[in-house]
């Protein structure tokens, strides 16, 4: 056993406060598999609930511990990508739970059909994550399409790539150009050349270094799985460890700091036998989540050299 996938959402109760329990719990268990979640932020502009900023908050603090992976969606973005892209007018949860299946399906190709690369979650981890705490990635899916319209695209290699390198196509509300990637994972599947797949991550990696930490030379993984998903001739699933995914933390905090000042809507956790303090310590766990993947944006490899230096003086 590989390990678990978990989906659930942030904002609500039943997704944050029992969907973090059961991981806490599974976690007790089995301490040595894999924790993968699919967890759906709050969204910037629609709201469903009042007290999402409050939910989000308390399940980052425990996702930051006890998951391995978070693939982090909303709901705005995949809204987004149904317009804009796809050009459907009245997007159901259909169509976006469409897009996220893509996706899962795009992460655990590997796992189902015995291909190259990152051929499991662990190796998939052990590429990705640099730093333990931060594990929160933006994943998009290339060729985007609509439910019914799948079999009449036929895409190349460098078209893949430029649709899923995209910052249109990425399933949640940051902004990777905001931000450096740390690390990035590419998964192609379908009959292609594997010399062709590297001369393209290499040439995304060439235009655009400074969207690149240099501290980690060649850090985007590509594998190829030779089974495309059903209805495509080809198709790429895109996993980016960037450090604009603060963006969706920060703007959660923001929230949560503004009602949490005038202890809003507290009663309610406090009743259930919550403490306060919990809440204290979410938000710090936040914030210094938000810090570090800042740390890691500024961070150039002359600094750590000089680091270094001054340490060796000491």
């Amino acid at each position: 056993m590989q390990g678990f996938q978990v989906c659930h959402s942030l904002g609500g109760g039943t997704g944050s406060g029992m969907g973090t329990l059961l991981i806490s719990k599974i976690r007790e268990e089995y301490p040595d598999r894999m924790m993968l979640t699919f967890s759906v932020f709050p969204s910037p502009k629609v709201s469903d609930t009042v007290v999402e900023p409050y939910n989000a908050t308390l399940s980052v603090h425990q996702l930051v511990e006890n998951a391995d992976e978070c693939m982090v969606l909303d709901n705005e973005a995949l809204y987004d990508i149904c317009f804009r892209t796809l050009k459907l007018a009245t997007p159901t949860f259909g169509d976006l739970n469409h897009l996220i299946s893509a996706t899962m399906s795009g992460v655990t190709c590997c796992l189902r059909f015995p291909g190259q690369l990152n051929s499991d979650l662990r190796k998939l981890a052990v590429n990705l994550i640099p730093f333990p705490r931060l594990h929160f990635f933006m994943v998009g899916f290339a060729p985007l399409t609509s439910r019914g319209s799948q079999q009449y695209r036929n895409l190349t290699v460098p078209e893949l790539t430029q649709q899923m390198w995209d910052s249109k196509n990425m399933m949640c509300a940051a902004d990777p150009r905001h931000g450096r990637y740390l690390t990035a994972s590419a998964m192609f599947r379908g009959k292609m050349s594997t010399k062709e797949v590297d001369e393209q991550m290499i040439n995304v990696q060439n235009k655009n270094s400074s969207y690149f930490v240099e501290w980690i030379p060649n850090n985007v993984k590509s594998s190829v799985c030779d089974i495309p998903p059903k209805g495509l001739k080809m198709s790429s699933t895109f996993i980016g460890n960037s450090t604009s995914i603060q963006e969706m933390f920060r703007r959660v905090s923001e929230q949560f700091t503004a009602m949490f000042r005038r202890k809003a809507f507290l009663h309610w956790y406090t009743g259930e036998g919550m403490d306060e303090m919990e809440f204290t310590e979410a938000e710090s766990n936040m914030n210094d989540l938000v810090a570090e993947y800042q740390q890691y944006q500024d961070a150039t490899v002359d600094e750590e050299e000089y680091e270094d230096e001054e340490e060796e003086e000491a």
